[in-house]
């Protein structure tokens, strides 16, 4: 049953992708407006298809922030990086370099406002991330990152990467870090299975603290789930 679920969800949601994508590329070149709408609505798509098809439904812990923050989410499953999409209002994702390659697709990404980021870490993608989020703070959009740098397995509690501290002081944002266990569900396997992912929004934290003290924070809240 898991299996034929699966199938579906992956008929369904692609069969309404490929207008969507196609609809962003299209309308974001007469309505500058379509570039934020059309993501937005793929990603309530993605979770009307989740909870429907497959029986997993997302349960928030917390208030979503409505101003301009850096959002520090836990990264362990596919689930969220759509899923954030219909959460934040017309949010700046940071997201590896090589995502924009994807036909079509990358190039929607892009029109939307992904910031693109070198995993390699060169001091030229840097400072090209660093100038794209300049550009998010001045048009007041939330910035999404996923400080730990790359997915890992539910349990897994990596170190923050360097671009977060970078992205923390030259945004002058508030962070708010997020907590999520989308790993539990949403594996890595081919089978999807039903279940309930929790996302837990933590206290904002100011900016302008030292880079070890928001590391310390940021880590110890996106992986903690109670509270």
């Amino acid at each position: 049953m898991a299996l034929l679920r699966t199938l579906l969800f992956l008929l369904v949601f692609y069969a309404g992708t490929v207008p969507i994508v196609l609809g962003t590329l299209l309308f974001s070149l007469f309505a500058e407006g379509a570039r934020f709408i059309i993501p937005h609505l793929w990603g309530r798509w993605f979770l009307l298809c989740t909870r429907v098809i497959l029986g997993i439904r997302l349960r928030i812990e917390g208030a979503l922030p409505r101003e301009p923050a850096l959002i520090a989410i836990k990264h362990q499953s596919a689930y969220e990086t759509i899923a954030l999409l219909a959460l934040f209002d017309r949010p700046a994702t940071v997201m590896k370099a090589e995502l924009q390659k994807i036909p079509f697709w990358g190039w929607a990404a892009a029109r939307q406002g992904a910031i693109f980021v070198d995993r390699q870490g060169s001091a030229s993608s840097l400072r090209a991330m660093m100038r794209a989020a300049q550009a998010a703070v001045a048009a007041r959009r939330p910035i999404v990152i996923f400080p730990e740098g790359t997915r890992v397995p539910p349990g897994q509690t990596p170190p923050l990467a360097a671009g977060f501290a970078g992205l923390y002081k030259i945004s002058r944002l508030p962070v708010i870090p997020i907590a999520l266990d989308s790993g539990r569900v949403w594996t890595r396997d081919f089978v999807k299975r039903p279940g309930v992912v929790t996302m837990r929004i933590h206290d904002s934290i100011e900016p302008g603290l030292p880079r070890d003290a928001i590391e310390a924070r940021v880590h110890a809240a996106i992986n903690n789930l109670e509270g």
